[in-house]
């Protein structure tokens, strides 16, 4: 009895989502290297994936901080 109580317990804090938040992180990531390395810059759309990335960085340092080790 008891150890299906701690069983229940210890299911995983992460969903389906996290995983979809890495990975739009990662291809923000992606897309923000390719724009830097452009001969031709566009500056609009080197700030605004700045500011995306940045965003997604620290949305995923909250929920893998607050959620998955909490």
């Amino acid at each position: 009895m008891f150890l299906a109580e701690e069983a229940a317990q210890a299911t995983s804090n992460i969903n389906t989502f996290d995983w979809f938040m890495l990975a739009f992180t990662i291809l923000l990531l992606i897309g923000f290297v390719r724009l830097v390395k452009e001969r031709k810059k566009n500056i609009f759309a080197i700030g605004f994936t700045a500011v995306s990335l940045g965003l997604f960085l620290f949305i995923d340092f909250i929920m893998i901080t607050k959620v998955w080790l909490a």
